[in-house]
């Protein structure tokens, strides 16, 4: 009898760089899923691989000074190893740089042309450069991006369009008429009410501003926009054709039954994909599992921080399992989760060391302390036996319900419910008293094979979640691994097996100082690669500017030798200008100023202006920008800077520059003197939220104390603009 398929895909990583622990989280949940589908009987196919396409892959790629190519080519690499690395059992990764990929998304494309759902127009309207997206007026949030709340530039081009409204009706029915279709339910609202409901516009789905994409073969100077080249990556990898000669391994396996994804792309999951496939005539997806974002220390991971937690970091310290267990047991089933390296050490510690490892050492030593290490079964019973084994017998339909609802993080507690409830057995049965009566040996020889049988359950279950773990303890206790459908019995431990003579260690204590000098240890060595990246990205747009780089990406293509930016008109002299950020310097990679040296120092004119030369005036005139001597990043962790509100001001009488600010920082009120008088009057300045260097040196400036710095903007003819936040952020928010 053949086995029932199972098909689930987790998101493609986008190669822009090394996936963190957070990236690194959706392959490992994804990997225990199949694992468990796999034990309940299901001919599993699980797909995963990365996304190589793109503007800033382009850009990416000429600032490292290769070819789009040879960027994605390391990068998919490195992904690749970290997800072998985490012991994941993928079945295929795929490649959107795949050639059998590329010909099936020129094929789609041009079939949805020829039925009318792509037509050909043009766009104007705002843009946003990371998250390669258009936007109109009406969708930005402050002016900004609504999904990465980053600046938008203007941006007119001939594009392809796909008719989205031909098919949001039959979308909404599907929806509704399928509750399980968008998981957790929240997406499902969200999806809704903030697009489905109030109306979708025609969406871009090719550009003709850079070459790193699938040319569109009918029309030449087009490339097939992100979505439907990425998305079709589902159909692709399980042999679908355009052609209608899709393989049988596609008859077979589509629809998937899951597509597990970030939350932060539900939308194009759930709205774009279908809708494509709806136009391709197939059928949806059972299921696309939204899942949340796993955050370090609560929030988000920078490089130039230090603060990076990448899985081969942390598996040095902590072993693959461990990180494993971590990352699927501490994230909420809709709720963001936390990474700290003191919180992975007290789990590791109190759960892995304690409640796991220490049972199965204690069990092994007391069965060779006692009987040789064979373990047999008497059948002396006492009714707290009758309550471990309901226990144990319990566990694994609760494990299979939890697994079936994706709730991964509740199967792994019934599992550690299990192994809690052996170590309240030793300690009800106290095997080491009964050892001192030699009527009660057959007595301890019973428990100690309830607990052999108990763990022999229990490793199993785990084998999905830590699969080098279920196999060391089931090797150890001399075992078989059990199926499901077996345990709904107790006693299959072959009675008379002999344990291990030496039980290894699973998992050691770890000393919180030590791995906190460690941690210490891995900042440092981010934040100087950080510094080594950016010089390195320095360089490579330098050389881009004056036409010396020959790696340049649109050099690659043929299509222009001086920069990759030049692809999309804006600006021929920088990589960088492509982000609509900073028209000067490729090292604005990070995008938030971590780099600006004249605001390391303090000064600037009018005691305000940190970042003056970075700032770019409304003419288009490029500023001719002179660096102060460079400063480390040990110099630049000394600096403190806060978000701020003005909550009074006024000017300074004995001055014709100054105006005294309130600035109220988090629970504290600052008075800070700055040289803006020139550009802002009293009443502008109240309730401004502004960026505040906090620990600078109180000083007197006419006859009055100072107590901090505003940041400004400072252009070549002294207008200047306080530095505040895009978006409304509390006072007493750390900048970084």
């Amino acid at each position: 009898m053949s086995k029932p398929k199972y098909y689930m895909t987790t998101a493609i990583a986008y190669t822009s760089g090394k996936p963190h622990i957070g990236n690194t989280y959706e392959i490992v949940l994804a990997d225990s899923i199949a694992r468990f589908r796999r034990e309940q009987g299901y001919e599993v196919f699980f797909q995963t691989g990365t996304d190589e396409h793109g503007q800033k892959i382009e850009l990416k790629a000429a600032e490292a000074g290769v070819t789009p190519k040879e960027y994605v080519d390391g990068v998919a690499g490195e992904i690749r190893r970290i997800w072998d690395l985490m012991n994941t059992s993928y079945d295929k990764f795929i490649r959107t740089t795949d050639a059998d990929h590329e010909a099936q998304v020129q094929k789609i494309f041009k079939k949805l042309y020829e039925q009318g759902d792509i037509y050909k127009g043009s766009y104007e309207g705002m843009y946003c450069t990371p998250c390669e997206s258009f936007w109109t007026e009406s969708q930005l949030k402050d002016g900004k991006c609504p999904d990465c709340g980053r600046p938008v530039k203007p941006a007119k081009e001939e594009a392809y369009f796909f008719k989205m409204s031909k098919y949001a009706d039959r979308l909404i029915d599907h929806i509704n008429t399928h509750p399980e279709f968008i998981q957790p339910v929240s997406r499902k609202n969200e999806m809704m009410n903030n697009f489905l409901l109030p109306g979708l516009q025609d969406l871009c789905v090719s550009r003709t501003s850079f070459k790193w994409g699938i040319p569109v073969n009918f029309d030449s100077k087009h490339v097939v926009y992100v979505w439907l080249d990425a998305l079709t990556n589902y159909i692709t990898g399980i042999g679908y054709d355009g052609d209608g000669e899709s393989t049988e391994q596609f008859k077979a396996f589509w629809p998937a039954d899951l597509h597990l994804i970030g939350k932060d792309i539900i939308r194009f999951h759930t709205i774009y994909w279908p809708i494509f496939l709806m136009a391709l005539d197939l059928p949806l997806p059972k299921q696309v599992f939204g899942h949340p974002w796993l955050l370090q220390g609560g929030e988000k991971m920078s490089k130039s921080r230090g603060n990076m937690l990448y899985a081969d970091d942390l598996v040095d310290v902590f072993g693959v399992d461990a990180v494993r267990f971590f990352v699927l047991h501490e994230m909420p089933f809709d709720n963001d989760g936390v990474i700290t390296w003191d919180l992975m050490t007290e789990r590791v510690n109190s759960e892995l060391a304690n409640t796991l490892g220490n049972l199965v050492n204690r069990t092994i030593s007391m069965s060779n302390k006692y009987f040789g290490g064979v373990v047999a079964k008497t059948d002396v019973c006492e009714p707290v036996d009758d309550d471990l084994k309901a226990t144990v017998l319990s566990v694994p339909a609760k494990v299979v319900k939890k697994m079936d609802e994706l709730r991964v993080a509740d199967a792994i507690t019934e599992i550690f419910t299990l192994f809690k409830r052996c170590n309240k057995y030793i300690d009800e049965t106290m095997p080491w008293a009964l050892a001192k009566d030699e009527s009660k040996k057959d007595r301890l020889s019973e428990v100690l094979y309830n607990l052999v049988e108990s763990i022999t359950i229990g490793a199993s279950l785990l084998e999905s979640f830590m699969p080098e773990t279920s196999v060391r303890i089931l090797g150890q206790l001399n075992a078989e691994k059990r199926a499901l459908d077996e345990m709904d019995r107790f006693g299959l431990y072959e009675s008379g097996t002999k344990v291990t003579e030496k039980p290894e260690i699973l998992f050691a204590r770890l000393d919180p100082k030590a791995v906190r000098a460690k941690a210490e240890e891995i900042r440092a060595a981010q934040m100087a690669e950080f510094e080594a990246e950016n010089a390195r990205a320095m360089k490579n747009s330098a050389a881009a500017a004056d036409g010396t780089d020959k790696n340049s990406a649109a050099e690659a293509d043929g299509t222009d030798k001086n920069s990759a930016a030049a692809a999309d008109g804006t600006d021929k002299n920088s990589v960088a200008a492509a982000d609509g950020c900073d028209k000067n310097s490729a090292a604005r990679a990070d995008s938030c100023g971590k780099n600006s040296a004249a605001a390391a120092d303090g000064t600037g004119k009018n005691s305000t202006s940190g970042v003056a030369q970075k700032a770019c005036v409304d003419s288009g005139q490029e500023i001719s920008v002179t660096l102060k001597d460079e400063i480390t990043y040990e110099d630049f962790e000394k600096l403190q800077f806060a978000v701020g509100e003005i909550i009074a001001c006024e000017e300074v009488k004995k001055s014709r520059k100054l105006l005294c600010s309130q600035v109220k920082i988090g629970n504290q009120v600052r008075q800070i003197l700055s040289g803006i008088k020139g550009a802002y009057t009293p009443e502008e300045m109240v309730g401004k939220k502004v960026m505040v260097l906090l620990n600078l040196k109180p000083a007197k400036m006419a006859g009055l104390m100072s107590e901090g710095m505003l940041i400004c903007a400072e252009d070549p003819d002294g207008t200047l603009a306080l530095m505040t936040p895009e978006k409304d952020m509390p006072s007493g928010s750390g900048i970084c």
